[in-house]
């Protein structure tokens, strides 16, 4: 491929060469060797975890604008297949309430029977809720019992009818940050469950080696303000096998927007604006991590940390659109994606890249809501900057989201300077 000239940017190097050289000794330089039946199955969360032979992305299969319509096991299986051949072995999922968990764990299984070496494996959500859940009638202390129970009855079972995929379960997402005014729980609810869990892995009515954690900001875990830091929480720290924490500098975990409107440098060029804001977005989201180390390192605690969510929306109707922070972007995400996964494999943390594919179900009345654009991938299957590279090796050929759907392509027609107009230097304050 011709090396592409990025000097009149004022960048050190061309950040595409930058691109194409992360994404070659991430994924397509590694040997990936292919594994026997017997070899997977001795693979677990432990020797998965922190491993970058490894890497993890949050997937959702949804095409539509709502989650009436499940994807179909076709297509659970393209997207599968898309995600396996850029590098991607674990896929995190999110609730039980639908038929895709079920449906995403049986398309890896028959695939895995096509070809005994096929590896993917998953980190299975059960959604958790609050008494009262997403109606004026809230009650934080007390679970959704009837619903809460389904969820985790539902991971028990396909964690032991899938063993060889499912190598985590996750009690809730997001599910005792205060922001989440709608369904968020105490901790003792959460530990509750899993401490259950745990009980039957001691029973032997779970796998041994199966990994417990709960998924959630990283303020719930100790690393915010002092009302998190509950003996509730203290206890369930000690009672997961890691934690599994949210950062997300893209909007602050409080939604801050002056995150990016007051420490913007006003007398930097746009690309060095661009390029010193990632930088310091992935110094803020290291800085979160580090503050959930030192809350364990406080209650003498050593137990791994790994990041379940962290991601970058390519676009916003509100806050960090045109008419706010400028945060929005695919030209940003791509810098992000690269930064977070440097320091994640050089610190042997796993980090669980947000997400897969865009999905719109999410805002369905904003088709560019920051919500519906997380995705390294469009809904229709093109491949965002970010990914480009990998569409250059060619890793995507023959395949597509849909049955004779247009194989995976660029964003953009593949054209660099739409990026470039796209992308924006974060806004300065008056």
């Amino acid at each position: 491929m011709k090396q592409l000239d990025y000097s009149f940017l004022g960048l050190r190097q061309s950040i595409y060469s930058m691109l194409i050289c992360f994404i070659c000794f991430a994924f397509l330089s590694c040997d990936y060797p292919q594994k026997s039946p017997k070899e997977k199955a001795a693979i677990n969360a432990e020797s998965i975890l922190g491993n970058p032979s490894y890497p993890a992305i949050s997937y959702g299969g949804y095409r539509g604008t709502s989650r009436d319509i499940q994807p179909t096991l076709v297509q659970l299986q393209n997207d599968v297949k898309i995600l396996h051949a850029m590098g991607i072995r674990v896929l995190r999922t999110y609730d039980l309430q639908f038929d895709h968990s079920p449906n995403l764990l049986k398309a890896i299984d028959a695939l895995q029977k096509e070809d005994p070496s096929f590896e993917m494996y998953v980190i299975l959500g059960s959604w958790i809720d609050c008494k009262g859940a997403w109606t004026d009638q809230r009650d934080h202390s007390v679970g959704a019992i009837e619903n809460n129970t389904l969820e985790i009855e539902k991971a028990v079972r396909l964690a032991n009818q899938y063993p060889h995929i499912v190598k985590v379960i996750a009690v809730g997402n997001e599910a005792m940050v205060h922001w989440q005014e709608a369904y968020y729980v105490k901790p003792d609810v959460i530990l509750k469950w899993v401490n259950n869990l745990q009980g039957l892995k001691k029973k032997g009515e779970l796998p041994t080696d199966l990994w417990i954690t709960s998924s959630d900001n990283f303020a719930s875990w100790g690393g915010g303000d002092d009302s998190y830091h509950l003996d509730a929480l203290t206890q369930l720290i000690k009672a997961v096998d890691y934690l599994s924490i949210h950062t997300y500098p893209f909007h602050d975990t409080h939604y801050n927007e002056d995150f990016w409107l007051n420490r913007s440098v006003s007398n930097l060029s746009k690309e060095d604006n661009i390029e010193a804001a990632m930088v310091r977005a992935v110094a803020y989201a290291i800085g979160q991590y580090n503050a959930v180390k030192n809350h364990l390192a406080t209650l003498g605690v050593d137990k791994p940390i790994h990041i379940g969510e962290s991601g970058w929306s390519t676009a916003s109707e509100g806050f960090y659109g045109d008419n706010g922070s400028h945060a929005a972007d695919e030209y940003k995400q791509a810098l992000y994606y690269q930064k977070i996964q440097e320091w994640s494999k050089q610190n042997n943390i796993t980090t669980v890249y947000f997400s897969a594919f865009d999905e719109q179900w999410k805002d369905p009345n904003g088709p560019l809501a920051s919500e519906n654009n997380f995705g390294l991938f469009t809904i229709d299957g093109k491949a965002k900057y970010a990914l480009w590279p990998l569409v250059d090796k060619g890793v995507f050929k023959s395949l597509s989201r849909e049955e004779n759907g247009p194989q995976i392509s660029k964003t953009f027609e593949g054209d660099l300077q739409k990026v470039l107009v796209k992308s924006k230097a974060p806004k300065t304050k008056a």
